[in-house]
Order: structure tokens, then sequence, then C-alpha cells
């Protein structure tokens, strides 16, 4: 799975520390924690006719991110909303964008890791693309990756941060493979995660997923588990084994930027009937209904 260039994004408006600007000249100091050390949070938005999918939430948890890493100042929801309104109007976008929202402690007075250098308050960057959701809807293939996901004792995964090697360095496994993406471990060898995406697993009309032990707090895995609730749909929350992965009869992964995609080999074994399951596919449309009555208009 590789992305391509949309001729859309060829003349985006960025918006870095509320100064708009074209995608060529809009820049980061290099004395930005972000670019120092990874010191920042993130989180990924979809936009769907100019309403944004559970905004709140992704705010609560970009929030919550930022205290976690003791971020001396954070902005509020409604400055984080008017800077999202600012950049979506210079660019003229109202359905299938993707918004990458980044905040970094900010700029320090003289390269180093230690935060007291930070004098200048955090640095917001907005970033929307147009982009469709960007997984094939006929079915992914994984491999497993050597490079094990964090738990709470090692690195808290509940922190939304942009240290993202665990990720890239478990991608690059998944491209040498040739498949799409690389499926993750916990430190006990139970799935935590892909290098992008949460995974579900289908077993005898059982949705089931794992903890959240050393995957973050998802909002699209939430959304996930909210329609199995009002829908009749049994789900399961507990650890699972690459065995009950292998054995399964659907699996399929989520993500904001990817929405909801089919898992349908995993380390060369076929999952289930090898193709979009029914599970799967009453999911994505009762997804795809969600994002669409529940969105937050800025």
């Amino acid at each position: 799975m590789l992305q391509s260039f949309n001729q859309k994004n060829q003349d985006l408006i960025v918006n870095v520390g509320g100064k708009l600007a074209h995608r060529d000249e809009a820049g980061v100091s290099p004395f930005d924690s972000v670019v120092q050390g990874g010191d920042a949070v993130w989180e990924g938005l979809r936009l769907y006719e100019g309403k944004i999918f559970r905004l709140t939430a992704h705010l609560d948890r970009l929030v919550s991110s930022a205290k976690a890493l003791a971020f001396a100042s954070i902005p509020s929801h409604d400055a984080i909303r008017t800077e999202l309104r600012r950049t979506l109007e210079a660019n003229k976008m109202h359905d299938g964008v993707h918004i990458r929202l980044t905040l970094t402690r900010g700029v320090k007075v003289t390269s180093g890791m230690d935060p007291r250098l930070n004098t200048g308050g955090p640095t917001l960057i907005v970033l929307a693309e147009h982009k469709t959701p960007v997984y094939s809807k006929g079915g992914l293939t994984l491999v497993t990756s050597s490079v094990r996901r964090f738990p709470p004792d090692c690195l808290d995964p509940k922190i939304h941060h942009a240290n993202l090697i665990q990720s890239i360095l478990a991608k690059i496994e998944a491209n040498v493979a040739q498949v799409d993406d690389a499926l993750m471990l916990d430190t006990r060898g139970f799935i935590a995660e892909t290098n992008a995406t949460h995974l579900f697993l289908v077993e005898r009309g059982v949705v089931r997923t794992s903890r959240l032990v050393a995957c973050p707090e998802g909002i699209t895995r939430e959304a996930v588990l909210g329609l199995c609730a009002q829908n009749g749909i049994a789900s399961e929350v507990t650890d699972l084994s690459l065995t009950e992965l292998y054995r399964a009869d659907e699996a399929f992964c989520t993500g904001t930027m990817g929405e909801l995609a089919a898992v349908t080999r995993v380390d060369g074994r076929v999952i289930g009937g090898g193709d979009v399951g029914p599970l799967t596919r009453r999911l994505s449309e009762l997804y795809g209904a969600l994002v669409r009555s529940e969105g937050e208009p800025v």
C-alpha cells in the first residue's frame, strides 16, 4: 500500500503556528521540539461534508497526551477549532479531506532535549489534504513485525506522541516483505495493532479486538465497538494471539485515515475465505452512515 500524490494538493495552504502559507513556503523552526526530538502530540481527523467526525474526542485525546508530556501550555478546544476552520476555508475544503493535527512543545532557545529550553509555548500545525481512505477495500496483506509495541511500563501507549520510529521500523519490514502493512505484537507475544491501525478479527460471529495494553486509545476502534453494541453484534476486548488471528473467519483494521479495511492474508495464511467477510461489510456500512450523521461542524 503506497499512497500516491493527489494533484488537488498541489497548492495546499498549511497552517503553522497560526500562519497560513503555501505548502512550499510553510516551515517549522529547526529549534522546534518536534525537530529536536519528536517532542509533539498529534491527531488524525477526517472531514465529511463540512463536519469532522468526533472532533471533541480527538481534541480530548490531544490534550490528554499533551498533559502526559507536561506541556507548559495547551491551546483550548475553541482555539484549535478556529485554526482548523481557517485552514479549511483557505483551502476551500468540504469533503474527502484528512487532517493531520500536530501540537509540538514549541521552539527552544537553543538545541537540547530539556523542556526548560522551551520559552515560546506550543506550536500548532494544521495540515489538511484532499485524501480519500487510503486502504484498499479488496483486502490487505500483513506480515508480523519483529518490532514490539511498548507496554505502559516502557512507554504508555495512551500518549499519542509524534515519535513514530517503532511504526516506521515495522513498516520497513512490511515494505521489504512486499505486503501492505506490519502486524505488531506486545512484549508478551499478543497482538497489539498494525504499524498504523487497530486490528479486529471475527470468530464464530464474535467481533474481537485487543485490550489497550500496547496500543493507543482509538477513536475509530471505539466507534466500531459502539456500533456492535447498538446493532446486536457480539464483541469482545481481550488478549489475542497470532493463532487466533490465523484461524479467524474474518479480520479487518480500523483508523481515521483508512476507515475500515478487510485483512485477508497474514504471514502467508489466508484469513477465512480470503475475501471481505459479511460482518466486515456490515460494520463498514454502519460506520459510513455513522460518520455522515455524527460529525461536528467547524
